[in-house]
């Protein structure tokens, strides 16, 4: 905060809370926010009801329980020090936010994640661990779809999909996040919605799902997220030419991530390798996102972010293509820069799977 300029942190529902304190405010209408000063002890303002689902950690913060007929802003504004700078979470309610801008006028504010944000990025050894096992479990999944395990061929999108959400809680998951099934010309959609549509034979079937894990009470769950795609039956050489070139543009951007690295550098890297098929043309998305708490959250690897990459910062790599009704194939991996270089997390086979079920 001292080196941002910061003197008051303001942090409300989303992954803040879970990171720092390990309490997960519900996004109710009611203002759950918890106050920084960077020169006093932390307060959570927290409605008096939900007091009981905070596990207290005296000497890093204290709870103020606030009733239904409390003014909660005036709680906020009274425990903030005369200063120049607020920082507000980014996932606060707009209303409170501009509440809390006119009870506090003349401030500068700017977002949290000038702070908060930077600190999540660069993740410890029991992050990475975490990260881990949540790879680990959906890689299982991926596995089982890959060995012909998990039904596909006369089965809907819909029907796939919910497998897959079953087997993520299954394997140590608090809840599913997403699980994208896509077969045929839908897989040209980068984030379709799995429907009724039912895989038939001879077709590509892309699969990207993931969740966040389950916890002890006190800890905050870390996201996995993956995707393999597999076809059902012998692929044209058209697709198994593309996608070999897919695997190859991977693989170059994995090596690529590296701490000293610019961010967009890795991005370029993919894409470079995908235009030696002129695919890079269908390459429609960034390379990859910053995962931690949050299933997206920074670094981003997109041109025009500069940033080097450093130890401990944890991304996907996943490179796609996606030719408007025909098809689309993408390939992601978790991926940990390290001083010995990049680390993947998923190890599931990364080879165009050819299933029958």
């Amino acid at each position: 905060m001292e080196a941002r300029g910061v003197d008051t942190l303001l942090l409300s529902v989303g992954p803040d809370l879970p990171w720092l304190i390990g309490y997960e405010a519900m996004p109710l209408e009611r203002l759950t926010m918890l106050v920084v000063p960077i020169d006093d002890t932390p307060s959570l303002v927290i409605p008096s009801f939900e007091v009981p689902r905070v596990i207290e950690r005296p000497g890093v913060f204290t709870v103020d329980g606030w009733g239904e007929t409390d003014d909660p802003v005036a709680r906020v504004v009274d425990r903030v020090p005369a200063g120049a700078r607020v920082a507000i979470g980014d996932h606060t309610w707009t209303r409170f936010t501009i509440d809390l801008q006119h009870a506090l006028p003349g401030r500068e504010w700017e977002r949290a994640a000038s702070v908060v944000g930077d600190l999540r990025a660069v993740k410890d050894e029991a992050e990475i661990e975490a990260l881990q096992r949540a790879a680990s479990g959906v890689d299982r999944i991926a596995a089982a779809l890959q060995g012909g395990e998990i039904p596909l061929i006369g089965q809907t999108e819909a029907e796939v999909s919910a497998e897959l959400g079953r087997r993520i809680v299954a394997e140590g998951h608090a809840k599913v996040n997403f699980a994208i099934v896509a077969a045929g010309e839908n897989a040209s959609s980068p984030h379709h919605h799995p429907g009724d549509r039912v895989i038939r034979e001879n077709e590509v079937v892309l699969c990207d799902f993931g969740g966040t894990t389950a916890e002890p009470e006190g800890e905050p769950g870390y996201c996995s997220d993956i995707t393999r795609c597999v076809y059902t039956g012998e692929p044209p050489a058209e697709f198994a030419d593309a996608y070999d070139v897919l695997q190859r543009s991977q693989a170059a951007a994995t090596a690529a991530a590296i701490p000293g690295a610019p961010a967009e550098s890795v991005d370029r890297v993919a894409r470079q390798g995908l235009a030696e098929a002129d695919l890079d043309q269908w390459f429609l998305h960034r390379l990859g996102h910053g995962i931690g708490v949050e299933a997206h959250e920074e670094p981003y690897l997109v041109e025009g972010n500069s940033d080097p990459l450093v130890a401990g910062n944890a991304f996907s790599i996943e490179p796609g293509f996606y030719i408007a009704g025909k098809w689309g194939a993408r390939l992601e991996d978790i991926v940990v820069a390290t001083a010995d270089g990049a680390r993947s997390l998923n190890n599931a086979s990364r080879d165009l799977a050819i299933v029958q079920a």
